[in-house]
């Protein structure tokens, strides 16, 4: 983002030369005007600053240059300078819309102080719509698999190569890391898209029917079975299936399981013919699999069949630099399901996103998002940054705002430090200290 400018506009010369220079010397950027004429060429959507304004002006007054500043954008931050008379009419501007107001005479270090405010603000809602039109710029993998992080391009690089193909994925992952997210990525980015996409929970279907509910049965196959069931592995003909928490599949099952991965095909219960199957299986576990093999827990065998191809989804705390974006984008999700809007999101409460290590990664974060659209904010970040210290949160808020830059950047060193307002070995060696990688 530019640097932030200050827009100041007041017809006495020695008032307006006095607070240009006292508001330069307090490290602000004025560009100062004796009427109205011209300040609008300065203004936009995009705009990054705060337009100061005295009321009593002989050519236009300051409350209708605040009207049309406000609409070229309602949220520009426009500050308004009264005389004691005028005090009663900037209160009622600041309720049509004006960000503050001072009364003659003042110190040009509380007119600062209220434009440090008036700034951060204003950089907020322009790093909002930035994020939103990025959210909405998003097509594809990029709008199924949310982030910018040096991870998640990785992970979406490889579901790029592999979603046209029929090979084998299994996918590993953290509870509430987007594994299932994964798996309809390459579902819906792959030739299989127009099929069905049958989404199988291994922990969550009762033992005694599982094998009914993958394989089918014909009629009289077992007490209770009154008619033929087609099932979910023969329902997902043409298309994908998603086997979530295959370590939870019974040993007696896997062995099947196994059978009709080797083979494509099928036989309901109760009959002896053999239905070809055109599937691709996708599998998702958070447990390591070689190792519940070598406890005996899990078919080694089934493991070495599923471990064709295997993409690690990395959990929320090793990519807190997505946070923002994928707020963002969750809180628009909630927008649409609760017809709520979305309240402004402030700096405080995305450091105290960033801070927190979110053991129960983006489905968490979802959470999160869905209380703050609700407007149960102070629930959201009740626990944020719960057990952390201080340093430890502004850590993980510098790590993450460095590792967005070298992002933006392309690992452009230069760039990146000019734009943080660091030094070439400062900025090394915090690269070094956080375990950041320039791409």
């Amino acid at each position: 983002m530019d640097r932030a400018s200050v827009l100041l506009v007041d017809d006495e010369p020695e008032l307006r030369e006095a607070l240009a220079e006292g508001l330069e010397l307090a490290g602000h950027d004025v560009t100062a005007f004796a009427g109205p004429a011209g300040v609008s060429g300065h203004l936009g959507r995009e705009f990054y600053g705060v337009l100061v304004t005295d009321i009593r002006m002989p050519q236009t007054d300051g409350l209708a240059l605040m009207r049309e500043a406000l609409e070229i954008d309602p949220a520009l931050p426009v500050i308004l300078i009264t005389g004691h008379g005028d005090v009663p009419l900037a209160v009622e501007a600041m309720r049509g819309g004006a960000y503050d107001f001072i009364e003659k005479p003042f110190p040009v270090s509380r007119l600062s102080n209220v434009i440090e405010r008036a700034l951060e603000k204003r950089r907020l809602v322009l790093e909002n719509r930035a994020l939103r039109v990025e959210l909405e710029r998003r097509t594809g993998l990029d709008g199924r698999l949310v982030g910018r992080s040096a991870a998640m391009e990785r992970l979406k690089g490889l579901v790029a190569v592999l979603a046209d193909t029929d090979a084998d994925v299994l996918i590993m992952g953290e509870t509430g890391a987007g594994k299932e997210v994964v798996a309809r990525a390459l579902h819906e980015e792959g030739r299989r898209r127009g099929g069905p996409f049958v989404a199988l929970n291994c922990g969550g279907l009762p033992a005694e029917i599982i094998e009914s509910e993958l394989f089918g049965h014909e009629q009289g196959a077992f007490t209770g079975a009154a008619r033929q069931r087609i099932g979910k592995l023969e329902h997902a003909q043409g298309g994908t299936v998603f086997l979530d928490e295959i370590e939870s599949m019974p040993l007696d099952l896997q062995v099947k399981l196994l059978r009709v991965i080797e083979t494509r095909s099928i036989e309901r219960l109760g009959s002896n013919v053999s239905i070809p199957l055109d599937i691709r299986f996708l599998a998702a576990t958070k447990e390591d699999l070689e190792a519940a093999g070598n406890r005996g827990q899990f078919r080694k065998d089934l493991f070495y069949r599923l471990n064709v191809v295997t993409l690690d989804v990395p959990p929320l705390r090793a990519r807190k630099e997505d946070i923002p974006l994928l707020f963002h984008h969750l809180a628009r999700e909630a927008r649409a399901r609760y017809r709520r809007e979305i309240p402004d999101i402030g700096q405080a409460q995305m450091s105290a996103l960033m801070a927190r290590d979110w053991p129960g990664n983006v489905r968490e974060l979802r959470n999160a998002a869905d209380r703050f659209v609700l407007g149960l904010e102070n629930v959201a970040l009740a626990e944020d940054g719960a057990g952390e210290t201080l340093s430890e949160r502004v850590a993980a808020f510098e790590r993450a705002v460095i590792s967005d830059e070298l992002a933006r950047s392309g690992g452009r060193m230069k760039e990146t430090y000019e734009r943080l307002g660091l030094s070439r070995k400062a900025l090394y060696d915090k690269i070094r200290r956080y375990g950041l990688e320039r791409d």
